[in-house]
């Protein structure tokens, strides 16, 4: 197959960075995704996981990817896939400001940023993500922008992901 490429955005900053898919490690998540992009949603950064910045979507597969290539510890420009029952994210704790019901799937889809990042939340414990592809061009520019957000929130701010 040949190389697939996105752009991943944070629109409010005008910040951009290209990500390669990793088709031959995450064949699965990989064909979901670009079946389903552009993507594009509210931006969190993670409170437990650290140099992480994700957006929520519905399930977007007709059937959600097996735990393929998975991790618990992602690099930087990792680009991570998790499902989530609205059980596991709905208490006030996680700071969502829309409804997350309990019988709710989310899509998480996460960029990581920094290095030092362990999927262990207090929770729920262990949260494997499956790796799905690799920030290959922009990752210093977007990790700056990344730690602004943290530093000086998220509202407002969207990320989104689209074929390259």
């Amino acid at each position: 197959m040949a190389e697939r490429f996105l752009e991943i955005a944070l629109a409010k900053r005008g910040v951009r960075c290209t990500a390669e898919l990793l088709d031959d490690r995450a064949p699965r998540t990989c064909a979901a995704v670009w079946d389903a992009l552009p993507l594009s949603g509210d931006v969190y950064h993670a409170k437990y996981a650290r140099n992480e910045i994700y957006a929520l979507f519905p399930p977007f597969a007709p059937t959600e990817p097996p735990l393929e290539n998975p991790t618990v510890t992602p690099i930087p420009g990792d680009l991570c896939y998790f499902t989530f029952a609205g059980a596991e994210l709905g208490t006030r704790a996680y700071g969502y400001d829309r409804e997350v019901t309990p019988t709710a799937t989310l899509v998480d889809l996460a960029l990581f940023y920094e290095r030092n990042n362990l999927l262990l939340n207090g929770d729920v414990g262990w949260v494997p993500g499956i790796v799905w592809g690799r920030v290959v061009e922009g990752l210093d520019t977007m990790a700056e922008a990344c730690n602004d957000l943290w530093r000086t929130g998220a509202a407002g701010e969207t990320l989104t992901f689209r074929r390259a």
